[in-house]
């Protein structure tokens, strides 16, 4: 008797394994368990006795494809009866059932899709070609074989927990900043190393300080084993090897590094800031930033949204980058004194994007600080106030309109507003940005919403000002907030940045002032892969007048890719289905090349 395929036996089989999968996995247990988890079994062996029943009926070559589908069947149910006799708990016995029975009902599954798809294109047929058929079987049987060894390679992997890092490993190398800081050393300086012979991070550090020692007399450095120089260790409050002690006198800095090379390669590659940070603490005295707080301005810590406006990034990045000059950071409010007098100690003061004029007082008391030869930093917004008691003697107007730019600008959140982000590389050769100017279009600044800054002449008695930061030349002012260049909105190379120097008052030594025409050039939002920090470092050190102590820190630190929210879908959708994509449509194009030329 002749039998033709009857898909419905495999899909009475595959609804019994659902039910089961149903039973088990999904449903409460209880009644509703016991009801999909029996109705299961039952299809199932339904399923494998009606296909026992073509077997027995069939003949020729269909009774050759009834038996492999049957074989399939039966691997499904012992896939079955290896999930319930499994035994509970956590046991070896359970983890190897529990790991086996997926297995057997991926190799049914898989094989039987495609078995099923080659008979039903053949059902008319008048001569089963069983060849197609095991072709098809042999496929199936392959990708399932594939799916189990890649899960199980993954949970090897996985249990194993060893994994191999590859990425590029070096020790940073003194960098130009902490060899100029070095070369002007006031008073020797001894660096001790404390580690054991033949270590190779000891290797790695000994390296690093004997070139650094190169620059200056003043550095002295010594290798020693904690194990040994006893007396010598104790001395400097060392108790174990992995210290390295920085010393001027009775003072001490302390950095401690693991001695595993594995442990220790994430602070050696980053060795020459942690290095230039306790240089400068021992070495030069400790200064104080005040930044003024109670006009809504921004501080260290970002500001909540609210329901009108929307969180305002802080300045804990500006702060971290602050304590490798040894600056400290403090608030300047009216209980502060700010309202009276500046305190004596400040060495910078600080105003950042205020959304509200100072009262007359503290206008009065930062014209005074200016006035006796202080150091101020201001940075505004074309939303904020333009800060004019401050700004018109030093022959400055802020011009309160944001600017865009349409080719030039950093691409964010992929639209259009991303043009207020203007990325510029126009630097002057003025000090407060030597090292932006010696790295050029390598450091990029990007100022994200800035309005421009206008010199108004003449300029005031005493005043220099050199225009340091530029916007590129086809920057326009965004007067219909629309960031669309629209006629009658100018363009130019608008000033961004602004160094003004003013003689003191009374043989006071002459005041120093930056004035930025944006805020978030400071701020935490700031992408560090640019040359924003480099400004914000070179511009305090020449406020502080030690603007010959600018350069490159070395860091060969591995920076992570970062990517933005509709790249991650880009990369995630074209791995899902992209990539299938291309090698089914290359088998495709390889498959029929074969068969043109077996035709041939």
């Amino acid at each position: 008797m002749t039998l033709r395929s009857n898909p419905w036996v495999s899909v009475l089989y595959a609804g019994g394994l659902l039910a089961v999968f149903l039973g088990e996995r999904v449903a409460v247990a209880g009644t509703e368990r016991l009801v999909l988890s029996g109705l299961g079994l039952t299809l199932v062996g339904l399923a494998v006795a009606w296909r026992g029943g073509r077997v027995a009926r069939a003949s020729g070559d269909w009774r050759v494809l009834e038996r492999w589908l049957l074989g399939l069947f039966l691997v499904g149910g012992l896939g079955l009866a290896l999930y319930f006799l499994r035994p509970g708990g956590k046991g070896s016995l359970a983890g190897v059932l529990g790991a086996l029975f997926p297995a057997l009902l991926a190799t049914t599954l898989l094989p039987l899709v495609l078995v099923e798809l080659a008979a039903a294109a053949m059902a008319r047929a008048p001569v089963l070609q069983l060849g197609r058929v095991r072709a098809a079987l042999y496929s199936g049987l392959g990708l399932a074989f594939a799916l189990v060894f890649a899960f199980s390679a993954t949970y090897v992997a996985t249990q194993a927990d060893v994994s191999w890092d590859l990425a590029y490993f070096r020790t940073a190398r003194p960098g130009a900043a902490t060899r100029l800081l070095t070369r002007r050393l006031p008073e020797p300086v001894r660096v001790t190393l404390f580690f054991p012979p033949a270590n190779d991070v000891r290797q790695a550090l000994e390296q690093y300080f004997r070139e650094l020692a190169r620059e200056s007399g003043y550095l002295e450095v010594e290798v020693l084993d904690q194990a040994v120089a006893r007396a010598r260790a104790k001395e400097l409050g060392v108790g174990e090897n992995g210290s390295v002690v920085f010393s001027r006198g009775a003072r001490h800095e302390r950095l401690k590094v693991p001695l595993e090379l594995e442990r220790a390669r994430t602070q050696l590659q980053r060795l020459d800031e942690d290095v230039y940070r306790r240089l400068r603490v021992v070495s030069r005295p400790r200064r104080v930033l005040y930044l003024t707080a109670g006009q809504g301005e921004r501080g260290l810590q970002p500001q909540a949204a609210t329901a009108l406006e929307k969180a305002r990034p802080g300045l804990s990045q500006l702060e971290e980058w602050l304590r490798v000059l040894n600056v400290e950071v403090r608030t300047l409010g009216m209980a502060e004194g700010l309202g009276t007098e500046v305190p004596r100690d400040a060495a910078v003061v600080a105003v950042v994007g205020p959304e509200r004029d100072f009262s007359p007082e503290a206008f009065a008391a930062l014209r005074r600080y200016v006035e006796r030869g202080g150091r101020l930093w201001l940075a505004l917004e074309p939303d904020g106030p333009g800060l004019e008691p401050l700004l018109e003697p030093l022959g400055l107007k802020l011009l309160r309109v944001p600017l865009a730019n349409e080719l030039r600008h950093l691409r964010m959140s992929h639209q259009l507003s991303d043009r207020g982000n203007l990325v510029t590389a126009s630097f002057s050769s003025h000090a407060s940005v030597g090292t932006l100017a010696s790295l050029g279009s390598d450091a990029a600044i990007v100022f994200a919403g800035a309005a421009a800054l206008e010199p108004v002449p003449p300029l005031p008695k005493g005043v220099t000002q050199d225009v340091s930061v530029r916007a590129p030349s086809e920057t326009f002012q965004d007067s219909h907030p629309d960031f669309t260049p629209d006629p009658g909105e100018p363009r130019g190379a608008w000033p961004l940045v602004v160094a003004v120097q003013k003689a003191g008052v009374s043989g006071a030594s002459p005041a120093r002032v930056v004035v930025m025409g944006d805020s978030d050039v400071m701020t935490d939002t700031g992408p560090r892969s640019y040359g924003n920090p480099y400004l914000l470092m070179d511009t305090v050190l020449w406020l502080l007048g030690e603007e010959e102590l600018a350069g490159v820190l070395s860091n060969e630190e591995d920076v992570p890719l970062q990517h933005t929210r509709r790249q991650d879908v880009v990369w995630f959708y074209s791995a899902v289905f992209l990539a299938p994509a291309l090698v089914l449509g290359a088998g495709f194009l390889v498959t029929r090349r074969r068969r043109r030329w077996r035709e041939r």
